[in-house]
């Protein structure tokens, strides 16, 4: 066993002071961000993804980056050890991590594994059990190092052969941040982001739209949890949605996401969203869709609007006429 270790960095302050632990303790560090397309902190220029390279910058060590794609969604839509509050897999979501975090390690020729967790500090995926579980699964007994709470643990087999001082490793516990912002200072940390999950799949409404995509596909695609982030999303059939933009960004985001088979919707002569048709398109879907773009625009709606329509790979555009739909049906269908 040499002293190489690959350690998870997010870019948050936890990991941050375990990679600066680390490199005090002589260990040469190769860092690892993992994104998925359910983070929140994914920002070119403020997200934790930056946040990580800017910290490995500051240590002068490794870091790479691994995206977590379409094997990600497909755990999102089966974990074998469930979700959270919401539908956040975070056992399974650790387990991934963890073994990738492996492979790299063998690639590298490093010998352990290190993390910034606390023990106790999240409910679901930080408490012992489940961190000795996802230790198990993920096939790395005795080579997971978390050295913010090492003394709360057995010594693990880099502590063991004396590689880790062990005696040099921490004893924090719980979700009080104070401790660690106390050494953050002397460690001379100062831009790390605020606490928080990253997560989409923690948050209510983001669950709740995920859910009826994994309920109405027989295989969520990474393309379509892209399309979840964005605009108002309303469930016409078992086979089709609705998405509405909320102003121009959302619009222009809309139309770069949409598919070549999504029917595309805007209200003629009136300020209003862009409104996409995505799933298997039926004729009797056109006015639903059309009177759903008169509600969200600036049109009347006690009068019938004329709204143009066409496939994204057509050229060609038709008109209807539609009248504003009743809030009431919208409440019913809203996802």
């Amino acid at each position: 066993m040499n002293k190489k270790a690959v350690g998870l960095l997010s870019g948050g302050l936890d990991s941050t002071i375990a990679v600066g632990l680390m490199i005090d303790l002589g260990i040469e560090v190769i860092a690892l961000n993992f994104t998925s397309p359910f983070c929140t902190c994914t920002s070119k220029n403020a997200g934790c993804k930056s946040h990580a390279i800017k910290a490995a910058d500051k240590f002068g060590i490794k870091i790479k980056s691994v995206y977590m794609g379409q094997e990600y969604v497909d755990m999102v839509a089966n974990p074998k050890h469930g979700y959270g509050r919401n539908l956040n897999p975070c056992l399974d979501c650790r387990i991934m991590m963890f073994k990738k975090a492996k492979d790299i390690m063998v690639e590298e020729g490093a010998s352990f594994i290190f993390t910034g967790e606390v023990l106790g500090q999240r409910p679901m995926s930080q408490r012992r059990d489940a961190m000795n579980l996802i230790e198990r699964d993920s096939g790395l007994k005795g080579l997971i190092l978390r050295p913010l709470s090492a003394k709360h643990f057995e010594p693990t087999i880099p502590e063991k052969e004396g590689i880790v001082d062990r005696e040099r490793l921490l004893n924090l516990v719980g979700r009080s941040r104070r401790p660690q912002m106390g050494l953050a200072e002397e460690m001379g940390i100062h831009d790390y982001p605020c606490a928080s999950g990253g997560c989409l799949l923690t948050e209510y409404n983001f669950a709740r739209r995920m859910k009826d995509l994994i309920h109405y596909s027989r295989i969520p695609d990474v393309r379509d949890t892209r399309l979840l982030r964005v605009g108002r999303h309303f469930r016409v059939d078992k086979d089709c949605k609705i998405i509405v933009g909320r102003d121009q960004s959302e619009n222009e985001r809309l139309e770069r996401l949409s598919e070549n088979d999504d029917y595309l919707f805007t209200v003629d002569g009136y300020e209003g969203p862009l409104v996409v048709l995505r799933g298997v398109i039926k004729d009797e879907l056109i006015p639903i869709t059309s009177q759903i773009a008169v509600r969200y625009s600036d049109a009347p709606k006690d009068r019938e609007i004329p709204v143009r329509y066409k496939r994204k790979c057509d050229t060609v555009t038709t008109t209807v006429h539609a009248r504003a739909i009743d809030d009431e049906k919208l409440i019913i269908i809203r996802i």
